[in-house]
């Protein structure tokens, strides 16, 4: 199975139990459009520390990474761009509000995934920085503002590195995440599609530095 539809399906999944019947609605057609390139990207780091991995054990992990994007991601839509600023609508008032349950609702499923793996503490403190980034943001210039948001793109590529690696190992080295912080510094606001995010020669560096362990 293709990485990235091996990502989407078990994001969706993941959500597939969300009540109301809109809210759901609302959670999978967002992950049924997202560029999964964080959920893809923590797939091709456990193959590439071992390729004989069994892909479809470690998919909650890819899918914890997603979830965790999309509802940061969202979450900084939502602050950067208020929803109910202006003349009250009704109907727009609801969607706004769904996106704000949204975006709850993918950050804790997301936790919820990554919980019990070795990836947990990394997963608090990406969340943890997006707050201080988001605080900050709000008395920054506007070059240091763009700085800012693109931390979680940065971010999220190091706990996609955490936790596909410690799926098959143990953690990452510093030169690890370095690289794959490196890898998101020039996506700001969302990632294109793993294919065209990720380099042919991700897996071979990953692995490369992952020999660097102690």
């Amino acid at each position: 199975m293709d990485d990235a539809v091996r990502a989407r399906a078990a994001a969706r999944e993941a959500v597939a139990d969300i009540e109301p019947a809109r809210l759901r609605e609302v959670l999978d057609d967002r992950l049924a459009a997202a560029a999964v390139t964080p959920g893809v990207l923590a797939l091709v780091a456990t193959r590439a520390l071992d390729p004989a991995a069994d892909l479809d054990a470690v998919a909650d992990r890819a899918a914890g990474v997603q979830l965790i994007y999309e509802g940061l991601r969202l979450t900084r839509r939502l602050a950067h761009d208020e929803p109910w600023v202006g003349e009250a609508v009704a109907e727009a008032d609801i969607a706004a509000d769904l996106d704000i349950l949204a975006a709850d609702v993918l950050v804790s499923r997301g936790f919820y995934l990554l919980a019990r793996t070795e990836a947990a503490a990394a997963a608090v403190d990406v969340v943890r920085a997006f707050g201080r980034d988001q605080t900050r943001r709000e008395e920054a210039a506007p070059a240091a503002a763009a700085d800012l948001d693109r931390n979680l793109e940065e971010d999220v590529f190091e706990l996609a590195v955490v936790a596909g690696t410690t799926a098959v190992g143990g953690d990452p080295p510093t030169e690890l995440q370095t690289y794959a912080r490196e890898l998101a510094a020039d996506y700001d606001g969302e990632f294109p599609p793993p294919g065209q995010a990720l380099p042919d020669a991700t897996a071979d560096r990953i692995a490369a530095l992952s020999e660097e362990r102690v």
